[in-house]
């Protein structure tokens, strides 16, 4: 594998322009390595996530995590968390279970591209250079994006290409 070749852009810089959430984390610094409990060499659970910052007319969030450099033509999608309500401003570790006890009412995971509901944790191959994973929030115009939980992550990107208000990200890093 060329460790030498470019990474691929961050795929938010490539849509129309939005204003900026801050996110924050006490698990993820941005742009460091990703403690291994985030990991699937690890405890294989969602870091916390804050945000601030949404505009008016938020009427719900979706939060993401996004591998751009996954040895794919479309990346690596690890989690997309669809529907949170607009009160809600930050999700707890562990809040990317499977089996969604820990999220908001109304809220829901669609699969991750390793076909299991909730969050992946980072997993490049090994010996691959180190990989981003961009959590991103999304401040969305409507109760409900027009997805069901089957929706691929694909058709989760697309709807918000057409909903989003804000968004924000936090990137972390892992090399195995």
């Amino acid at each position: 594998m060329d460790l030498s070749r470019p990474l691929p852009p961050d795929p938010y810089s490539l849509l129309p322009e939005v204003p900026t959430l801050e996110v924050t984390s006490p698990d993820v610094a941005d742009g460091a390595p990703l403690a291994t409990d985030f990991t699937v060499d690890g405890a294989n659970v969602s870091p916390a996530l804050a945000w601030s910052g949404a505009p008016a007319g938020t009427r719900s969030f979706v939060v993401s995590c996004f591998d751009p450099d996954a040895p794919t033509p479309s990346g690596f999608w690890h989690w997309n968390l669809v529907d949170v309500p607009a009160g809600t401003t930050s999700l707890a570790r562990g809040a990317g279970s499977p089996d969604e006890s820990g999220l908001p009412d109304g809220a829901f995971h669609v699969r991750h591209d390793g076909g299991d509901p909730g969050f992946m944790g980072a997993a490049p191959p090994p010996g691959d250079h180190p990989h981003r994973y961009l959590f991103g929030v999304h401040a969305v115009d409507v109760d409900r994006l027009p997805v069901v939980t089957d929706a691929s992550n694909a058709v989760v990107a697309f709807n918000l290409a057409f909903h989003t208000l804000a968004r924000g990200v936090l990137v972390g890093t892992y090399r195995r």
